[in-house]
């Protein structure tokens, strides 16, 4: 597998990706990834420092509705029972101005390229769901959706979350394949589905 270069770096919710460099910065394989980068207060992006995660606001609602359609139509889920259909996807920043949720969208360049939230989740104790994780074409296949996923993570142990919850279905094969490398466990379908046409099911202790 060919090296990449990963840029570590600390953020809070507003400050740019590429704000400031941390002593742990190299170049890694993919599969060789230094453990000390995960479970801690810092992000690591691989990125060419053009990148910017930002808390969601209602101006990007629409940037955020088009990137979860488009995704979805791609795989064949525009359909009823997915996300596409949800009642509030044109207008997620109400849904997730909440105490308990978060959403984030990742921009380069003044363009959304990717998006990635969290929710409360009744199906299991202190748990929430990994909700909405899409990211353009031009960004896919670099590793980003790792680092989003790391990303919301953290948030979700800021907010006393102690496990993550995520539905998705067996179209979306490069997501699920995300999924169980960032150690999701595919469990049975539970009883409180969020979106009646999701197949694969996956939970994570955090």
């Amino acid at each position: 597998m060919e090296d990449r270069k990963w840029l570590i770096v600390s953020i809070g919710e507003e400050h740019p990706l590429y704000n400031r460099t941390l002593h742990i910065s190299g170049t890694f394989k993919e599969t060789e990834k230094p453990a000390e980068l995960r479970r801690a207060s810092r992000e690591r992006i691989m990125l060419d420092g053009t990148m910017q995660i930002k808390k969601l606001t209602a101006e990007q609602d629409a940037a955020v509705a088009e990137l979860v359609r488009t995704n979805l139509k791609a795989h064949g889920l525009g359909i009823p029972g997915t996300a596409y259909f949800d009642e509030g996807l044109d207008h997620l920043s109400r849904f997730y101005d909440h105490p308990g949720r978060a959403y984030f969208v990742l921009i380069q360049d003044e363009t959304i390229v990717g998006g990635i939230g969290l929710a409360e989740f009744g199906g299991f104790e202190a748990c929430c769901e990994l909700q909405k994780l899409y990211l353009s074409d031009a960004v896919k296949g670099r590793g980003i959706g790792y680092d989003l996923i790391d990303y919301i993570e953290n948030r979700a142990r800021e907010k006393g979350y102690h496990r993550m919850y995520l539905e998705t279905h067996n179209n979306l094969q490069a997501a699920i394949h995300i999924y169980k490398n960032a150690g999701y466990k595919e469990i049975p379908r539970p009883a409180c589905v969020v979106h009646s046409t999701m197949d694969r099911f996956f939970l994570k202790e955090l």
